[in-house]
């Protein structure tokens, strides 16, 4: 008498979802698993798409992660391209656009997120793009080639990202942001003024504090009008005013939404045998008691991982201290920490060489910090986090004072 093998699906093509498919038989999974994508392409590293793809250093195939074979020789079935149209969690079984519809035992849902898209006149023009997919890379790509004048709207990493490579190409760029100094709410005035001037020293032109308005053009934008009354001409409009997470698919499910679908440290929803990982997941961290919704490539390929883990029978918790980077120009900025809420900014270095590390304080206690150019630091930067250190800010700045051997006495102090 045989018995049927479980069958796992992975519901998302990303970074998430292939992490989870790479790491589920090494983990001991024997279980059919088939790997779910909307798009049509292998899974891809996404992080090239806004700074080596789109300057023409990095091809198609450069961004793969792995070749078709490489899920053959780990017995994964790829259902690729035929986006999912409905999900049935009570009968488990994914409805597709094509009609075909496929049953599971467990799903793992890695669907990641989705641009948010801006409306009004002119906003649907068709030099007027996004960038999130490698389909989006490839139309920016051959957009970026002709144009001359580059908007891009939103000064976020990735719209800094963009913005970067289209003057590596030797573009003229114009950046539009809302706020007065850009990512200062998550990371600082002094470190959003860093930014800037990073930018501005390699000719990017900021009009902060602004917002598009209207989009004018013959058959596409060709000049942006702000909200107050001042015009940018441009041949190619980029929009990065941020992403959300892309889980409409189970608003009419049991599956318990709040910015994300909600997990836990196992990555585990409400409903049995259902995860969820990545961009589209709100993880729960017993380390700070709190709920995090990352949107950060580290993140999602452990987050993966460790559902691969989980679902193979090595219930392990995932908790670790969030990382992530954005490459601009010839520079680095590595975050490491929880996006908590602070009340203290030191600096430790010159911003405006830049070479600095930019520690984020709650009552003493460093919650998160910035590096640029000081990577040693890092390493030191997260055993402080994870020991919720609560140092003198006279230490953090003091360039005497090595952050490693700080890290090793206060852990031989605790």
């Amino acid at each position: 008498m045989t018995t049927q093998r479980p069958h796992l699906v992975i519901l998302g093509g990303g970074v998430a979802g292939y992490s989870a498919a790479d790491t589920i038989r090494g983990a001991g999974f024997e279980g059919a698993v088939t790997l779910v994508s909307a798009e049509a392409d292998l899974p891809y590293d996404r992080t090239y798409l806004s700074k080596a793809y789109l300057q023409g250093k990095k091809a198609d195939p450069d961004v793969l992660f792995k070749p078709a074979e490489h899920y053959r020789n780990l017995g994964i079935d790829l259902h690729f391209g035929d986006p999912v149209t409905a999900v049935d969690l009570d009968q488990k079984r994914l409805t597709f656009a094509s009609g075909e519809q496929l049953s599971f035992d467990q799903l793992l849902i890695a669907t990641g997120a989705e641009p948010i898209r801006l409306s009004g006149p002119g906003f649907d023009l068709p030099n007027v793009l996004y960038l999130r997919s490698l389909a989006d890379a490839r139309a920016l790509r051959e957009r970026l080639e002709r144009a001359e004048r580059v908007l891009v709207i939103g000064a976020g990493f990735i719209g800094c990202e963009i913005a970067a490579s289209a003057r590596i190409l030797e573009k003229s760029v114009v950046v539009v942001d809302p706020a007065p100094v850009p990512l200062s709410r998550a990371f600082s005035e002094e470190v959003g003024n860093a930014v800037v001037n990073i930018h501005r020293q390699h000719g990017v032109e900021w009009r902060l504090g602004r917002k598009v308005a209207e989009l004018r053009g013959h058959g596409q934008a060709e000049e942006a009008v702000l909200d107050d009354g001042s015009r940018v001409a441009c041949d190619l409009v980029v929009v990065g005013v941020g992403v959300r997470p892309a889980d409409e698919l189970f608003a009419n499910t049991a599956l318990k939404r709040d910015n994300g679908i909600l997990v836990d440290e196992y990555c585990q929803t409400n409903v049995p045998g259902v995860y969820a990982v990545g961009d589209v997941a709100n993880w729960w961290s017993p380390a700070v008691q709190h709920r995090f919704r990352l949107e950060h490539f580290d993140h999602a390929v452990h987050h993966g991982a460790a559902a691969a883990k989980v679902i193979a029978g090595d219930r392990q918790p995932y908790d670790p201290v969030p990382y992530f980077w954005s490459d601009h120009y010839d520079l680095t900025f590595e975050y490491t920490g929880y996006p908590l809420p602070w009340n203290q900014v030191v600096i430790r270095g010159d911003l405006q060489q830049p070479a600095f590390t930019a520690f984020y304080l709650k009552d003493g206690v460093i919650q998160s910090a910035v590096v640029i150019r000081r990577p040693r630091e890092l390493r030191a930067i997260q055993r402080l986090i994870r020991a919720k250190a609560q140092l003198d800010p006279a230490q953090l700045t003091d360039p005497s004072v090595d952050l490693r051997e700080l890290a090793k006495a206060y852990q031989q102090s605790e």
